[in-house]
C-alpha cells in the first residue's frame, strides 16, 4: 500500500547534480530511489568527528581556558567518508544534509559540513520523520539552514559529559580501582540501582493474613467474598492463631446483603510509543534489551523490502512525543473500520499529550509509516526479530486510535455480625482497543479476572459454606529491570531518548551492574563508587541536579540561553571540588577494612577490594604477598587440584577464583601461568630427574600438546629454553657424553648425540635402568632431526636441533608428530 502523501510536494528543479548526506548506507539506498536522477546520496556512517578519545594526560580535548572550545578530530575510520563527501561536494550545486531530525542529527550535519569544508551558502538542511516517498519529497521541497541552537545544545551536552567523565573517572581509578568510570547520567543510574538494593536489604517483612469466604445463596449458587472489616475497622490480622479464630467464628454465621452496586467504566488505550515506552514494552513482552530494540528499530526506520518496494516501515525511533499526524490518524481509522467495523473507530483521531518530564522536540510518536502494511504482509521481507518489533509498534499505534474498552463492575457488600465482606466481579461489555493490544505490566500482580456474581438484592441472605485464612508477607520494592530503570530515568527527567539504551549498556559493560533473572543487581564496586560520589560529589549525582542540567540544555536548544556561560558555571565548582578531593581522599578509605584473620607469618590480614571482588591480604603487602579468599568464599574443590603442574613441573595445581568464576591453576603464578582446561588429564611426570640436554640447567617435564593431545617432554626453563622431545626418557645416560637415554621403538637413543643404544632384555632389567650408564653406537644427529614439511625427512638436523653443537629457535625432538611452536604459544609442541 503506497503512502497517500506521495503524490504531494514536488522536488526542486534539477539542472545539475545535487549531493545528499545521510548517516547510513541503508538509508542512502532507500532515499536515492525516491530522489531519482540528479541526486547523489552518500552516507557519513554516523559521526565523522568528535572530541579526541585520548587527548593526553590532564587534557579533555576541550580548551577550558578559551570558552570551552572543543578540539574536534576526524576519526581514522571516517577519514575515507569525509574525503569522499568533500570531493563530491566540490562538484555539487547544492549539498543537502539529511541526517536525523533530533539534536544529535543536527550536530552530525554541522560536523559533516565542517569536516568536508562545505561552504555554508551551499548547504541545505532537510528533516523527515519517516522514509517514504511522500515524506522525502515534502522535506526536500522545504529545506532550511542548520539550526545552530540545536548544534550548540548538543555540543554543550557532549562537553559537559566529557568534563564529568574525564575529571571524576581518573579520581575513581586512583582512589578505588583502575578502569572505573563516572558519567553525568550513568552515575545517577547506578545510584538508583544501588539505593533500590539497599531498600530491599533494609526491608523487614511483616506478616499479615486475609480471610476469603465462600458464600452460598438459597439456590446454592456459590461465590467468593473477602472480609474487609471487623467491628467496623479495616481488617488487620497479624498471626495464624487469630486468623483461625476469626475463620471459625465466621463459619457459624449467615451473611446478609447490605448493598449491591453496578458501575460501568471506559478504559482508554495507551498512547503510541515513544523511545522510552518502546524500550520498556519490548523488554516486557519480547525480552529485548534497550540496545537490541534500538538496533532493530533503526533498520525498520531506514528501510526494508516490502510488497511496495524498499521503504522505511516505521517513523523516527528517537522521540519523546506521543503525537500522531492527522493523515496517519485518518489512515488508521480506515484500517480499523475495514478490519473490525465502525463501532471500533473514533469519530475523530485520539490526541495524546506528552507527559514525560522535560519532553522536547516536536516529533511524531513511533508508528508505522502506513497502517496498511500489517505485520502479516511483511512476514516474507523481515527477519523474525524485526517482525516481532514491527508487530508491537503496529498494534500499539493502531490500538491508540480505537474505541475505548467498556467494563461493568458489580460489587456486593454483605454483613455477618461483626464481619463485613465484599464480593466483586468485572465483565467486558465491549473489548474496543483490547481486541488488538493491551499494554504490559512491570509488577507481578494478577491480571484483572472477569466473572459474574449471582443476582442478589439488598436484604437477601446467604450462608457461609467455607472460610480460608491465607498467610501473606509484605514485600520490598522490586529490583529494577532494564524497562523500569528507563521508566525511572524518564520520570525524573534524567537523560533523553537517545541516551537510555547507551546508559543501560554502559553500566552493564563497566561491571557496575549485572542482570540476574532479568533484574538489575549492583556489584560491590557500584556500592563503593556510589558512596564516594554521594558523600563527596552529592550534588553532581543528585536526581534534581541532573534533571536541571537537562532543562538548561533544552533552554540552549530553544535559543533561550548561551552555552558557554552554562559550561563555565558548571565546570568551575567541579574542578575545585575534584582538586580538593584528590588531595584529601586515600585509596584505603574505600578499598580496605580490618579483619580478625592473620597470615601464615602471624601478621594481621585486611579485606581488600580486587578486580574480582573482596579478598583477604596480608597487611604487610608488598613485603609479604600472601592472600586468600574470605571465609565462605573459598573456591570449590575442583578436579585436578593437588597435581603437579604439567607446564613447569614444580608448582602444584590449586583452586582459584577469577572474574569468570573458579578455575584450577599453578600455585607458582605469576612465575607459571598454567591454567587447567577441559580435555585429557595431565600426563604423569617422570619419577627421576633428567637434565635438559640443551642447556644443562633445567630438567625435562612431561607435557601434553593442546592440539593433538600427544605427550612430549620439554625443558622446565621454557620459554627461555625451548627444548622438546617426543622420546620418553628412561633414566639412564650414554657412556660417551652423559646424554639422557630415551626409548625409540624397540630400542633407545641418546638425546644429546643421537647414538643408537641397545636396551637389556627382560622387564626386570628395564625397570632398573635409572642411574645406569649404557654403551651405544657412533653419534647420529640425523636421528634427532625433525620431519620436514609434507612428512619428508631431512638429512641433517634442523636449525635449532638439540644435537651436539646445535643452536637456534628450537630444541631437539625426534618424533615426527612434534610440530613447530606457534608464535606466542605458552606451551611448546602445541
Amino acid at each position: 500500500m503506497i503512502d497517500r502523501r506521495e503524490a504531494g510536494a514536488r522536488l526542486p528543479h534539477v539542472m545539475t547534480a545535487n549531493l545528499v548526506i545521510v548517516e547510513s548506507p541503508a538509508k542512502a539506498r532507500t532515499i536515492e530511489r525516491y530522489l531519482g536522477n540528479g541526486f547523489r546520496v552518500l552516507a557519513s556512517y554516523g559521526h565523522v568527528r568528535d572530541l579526541p578519545e585520548n587527548p593526553g594526560k590532564g587534557k579533555f580535548g576541550v580548551d577550558v581556558e578559551h570558552d570551552f572550545a572543543p578540539e574536534y578530530v576526524v576519526s581514522d575510520d571516517r577519514r575515507k567518508q569525509v574525503d569522499a563527501i568533500a570531493k563530491a561536494a566540490v562538484r555539487a550545486d547544492t549539498v543537502y544534509l539529511a541526517t536525523d531530525l533530533d539534536r544529535e542529527g543536527e550536530a552530525i550535519a554541522w560536523h559533516v559540513a565542517a569536516a568536508a569544508g562545505v561552504p555554508a551558502e551551499k548547504t541545505r538542511r532537510v528533516t523527515f520523520s519517516e522514509i517514504t516517498e511522500g515524506a522525502i519529497r515534502d522535506a526536500f521541497a522545504h529545506p532550511r539552514a542548520i539550526d545552530q541552537n540545536l548544534v550548540d545544545a548538543q555540543q554543550a551536552r557532549r562537553i559537559v559529559d566529557r568534563l564529568v567523565g574525564y575529571t571524576l573517572s581518573p579520581l575513581l581509578s586512583r582512589k578505588v580501582r583502575g578502569g572505573l568510570s563516572a558519567g553525568r547520567v550513568q552515575s545517577v543510574a547506578v545510584r538508583l540501582v544501588v539505593e533500590r538494593e539497599r531498600e530491599i536489604g533494609a526491608f523487614a517483612a511483616r506478616e499479615f493474613w486475609t480471610l476469603e469466604a465462600i458464600l452460598a445463596t438459597t439456590g446454592e449458587e456459590r461465590f467468593a467474598a473477602e472480609v474487609v472489616r471487623i467491628d467496623g475497622a479495616a481488617i488487620e490480622i497479624a498471626d495464624g492463631e487469630t486468623a483461625d479464630r476469626h475463620a471459625a467464628a465466621l463459619r457459624s454465621r449467615a451473611a446478609v446483603v447490605g448493598r449491591v452496586g453496578v458501575r460501568t467504566q471506559k478504559r482508554s488505550p495507551a498512547p503510541p510509543f515513544t523511545t522510552s515506552t518502546l524500550q520498556q514494552e519490548a523488554s516486557r513482552k519480547l525480552g529485548f534489551s534497550p540496545k537490541r530494540t534500538m538496533s532493530i528499530a533503526q533498520r525498520l526506520y531506514e528501510g526494508v523490502d516490502t510488497p511496495d518496494g524498499h521503504v522505511g516501515v516505521i517513523t523516527y525511533m528517537r522521540t519523546d512525543s506521543t503525537a500522531m499526524a492527522g493523515v496517519a490518524m485518518g489512515e488508521a481509522r480506515a484500517v480499523i473500520r475495514d478490519r473490525f467495523g465502525e463501532q471500533y473507530t473514533m469519530p475523530k483521531g485520539r490526541v495524546y499529550r506528552t507527559k514525560a518530564k522535560g519532553a522536547q522536540e516536536a516529533h511524531e510518536s513511533i508508528r508505522p509509516t502506513s497502517f496498511g502494511r500489517d505485520p502479516e504482509s511483511l512476514g516474507a521481507g523481515l527477519k523474525p526479530e524485526e517482525l516481532r518489533l514491527y508487530r508491537l509498534i503496529w498494534q500499539r499505534a493502531l490500538a491508540s486510535q480505537m474505541a475505548a474498552k467498556e467494563l461493568e463492575t458489580t460489587s456486593i457488600d454483605l454483613a455477618a455480625g461483626p464481619y463485613e465482606l465484599r464480593a466483586s466481579a468485572t465483565r467486558t461489555l465491549f473489548d474496543g482497543f483490547a481486541r488488538v493490544y493491551t499494554e504490559g505490566r512491570d509488577d507481578d500482580g494478577e491480571d484483572e479476572r472477569e466473572g459474574r456474581l449471582p443476582a442478589l438484592a439488598e436484604g437477601d441472605a446467604t450462608h457461609v459454606a467455607d472460610v480460608t485464612p491465607t498467610q501473606h508477607f509484605t514485600e520490598p520494592p522490586p529490583r529494577y529491570t532494564e524497562a523500569t530503570l528507563i521508566k525511572a530515568l524518564e520520570e525524573n527527567g534524567i537523560g533523553r531518548p537517545s541516551t537510555y539504551a547507551a546508559t543501560i549498556s554502559t553500566i552493564l559493560d563497566r561491571g557496575y551492574v549485572r542482570v540476574e533473572d532479568r533484574r538489575l543487581r549492583p556489584e560491590l564496586v557500584a556500592e563503593i563508587v556510589t558512596d564516594l560520589l554521594v558523600e563527596h560529589f552529592g550534588d553532581y549525582v543528585d536526581l534534581r541536579f541532573t534533571a536541571r542540567m537537562e532543562e538548561e540544555l533544552d533552554e540552549v536548544a530553544r535559543g533561550e540561553r548561551p552555552w558557554v556561560p552554562l559550561l563555565r558555571e558548571f565546570y568551575g565548582p567541579l574542578k575545585v571540588r575534584v582538586d580538593e578531593k584528590r588531595r584529601e581522599l586515600r585509596r584505603a578509605d574505600f578499598t580496605t577494612e580490618a579483619s580478625d584473620e592473620v597470615c601464615s607469618l602471624g601478621h594481621p590480614m585486611v579485606i581488600r577490594l580486587g578486580r574480582n571482588g573482596r579478598f583477604l591480604a596480608c597487611s604487610m603487602f608488598p613485603d609479604h604477598k600472601e592472600s586468600r579468599p574470605l571465609p565462605g568464599d573459598e573456591a570449590p574443590a575442583l578436579p585436578g587440584t593437588g597435581e603437579i603442574c604439567p607446564k613447569c613441573g614444580e608448582g602444584e595445581l590449586s583452586a582459584k577464583r577469577g572474574r569468570f568464576g573458579p578455575f584450577v591453576g599453578c600455585s607458582r603464578y605469576p612465575d607459571c601461568d598454567y591454567i587447567k582446561k577441559d580435555g585429557p588429564p595431565p600426563p604423569a611426570q617422570l619419577e627421576f630427574t633428567i637434565v635438559c640436554p640443551k642447556n644443562g640447567d633445567g630438567h625435562l617435564v612431561a607435557r601434553r600438546a593442546r592440539r593433538t593431545g600427544n605427550v612430549f617432554w620439554g625443558c622446565s626453563f621454557y620459554p627461555k629454553c625451548d627444548y622438546t622431545t617426543n622420546f620418553e626418557p628412561l633414566g639412564a645416560v650414554h657412556d660417551v657424553d652423559d646424554g639422557p637415554v630415551a626409548r625409540r621403538g624397540e630400542g633407545a637413543l641418546c638425546l644429546r648425540c643421537g647414538a643408537a643404544i641397545a636396551l637389556p632384555d627382560g622387564d626386570a632389567e628395564l625397570a632398573q635402568l635409572v642411574g645406569r650408564v649404557l654403551a651405544g653406537g657412533p653419534p647420529d644427529p640425523a636421528a634427532l632431526a625433525r620431519p620436514a614439511r609434507g612428512n619428508r625427512r631431512s638429512g641433517t638436523s634442523r636449525s635449532g636441533s638439540g644435537a651436539a653443537g646445535g643452536r637456534g629457535r628450537r630444541g631437539a625432538a625426534g618424533a615426527p608428530t612434534a610440530g613447530r611452536a606457534r608464535r606466542g604459544s605458552s606451551t611448546p609442541g602445541e
